[in-house]
């Protein structure tokens, strides 16, 4: 599994945006992927140090259209804490 493809997307939310204060960064990642994958690829992809990695695992939730009922798509997320002396991770490009 390429490193790219461990890293889904970052995810954005109030809770999250807080705890990027911390060097604390949330990523939705490849479910397959472990704790040493998502490691070793946000070093590779963003240049940083990693300190600890916390992943959870997101159920679907179930969705109704009238009649009709199913589920999301279940995911996995990543908590990702950066080291002290490590570089911020730019997840939005700067304007000039």
């Amino acid at each position: 599994m390429e490193y790219h493809d461990v890293v889904i997307r970052p995810i954005i939310t109030e809770a999250s945006m807080l705890a990027m204060d911390e060097k604390k960064y949330t990523f939705e990642v490849d479910v397959r992927a472990n704790k040493t994958l998502v490691r070793q690829a946000i070093e590779k992809l963003f240049d940083v140090e990693v300190k600890n990695v916390n992943i959870m695992n997101v159920r679907g939730k179930l969705k109704r259209m009238g009649k009709n009922k199913g589920y999301t798509k279940k995911r996995r997320k990543a908590i990702v804490t950066l080291t002290e002396n490590s570089k911020t991770i730019e997840l939005f490009g700067e304007d000039e």
